[in-house]
């Protein structure tokens, strides 16, 4: 099974500020990913990069976690992030993922 990362800064591509609060764009990014009927989970990292003019950045990150999905929709969904948050790019990984599921109750 294949694992996908998205990972999407918030600092805008013009502006390098981040526009909005990290919760609005969380709540928009579980929209996208509602609209393409796939199963996700995200979270927020920090983290720094550098401007191809050397400008440092620190940034919040959210990276969306994708298993089990067709490669076209992976892409579909992150350029539609990519637009929505205006960034300059985002950033797909993908992998082989091993997973199983363990289902246990407490006696009753």
């Amino acid at each position: 099974m294949k694992k996908y990362a998205i990972y999407i800064g918030l600092r805008d591509a013009e502006s390098r500020e981040q526009r909005f609060d990290t919760e609005k764009y969380r709540s928009v990014l579980k929209h996208v990913c509602r609209s393409y009927r796939t199963a996700f989970s995200v979270h927020a990292v920090e983290g720094g990069y550098f401007h191809d003019d050397g400008t440092y950045v620190d940034e919040t990150t959210l990276v969306l976690t994708v298993l089990d999905a067709e490669p076209d929709t992976v892409r579909e969904i992150a350029r539609d992030l990519c637009a929505f948050f205006r960034q300059e790019s985002v950033m797909v990984t993908a992998s082989d993922a091993e997973v199983f599921f363990i289902r246990e109750r407490l006696g009753e």
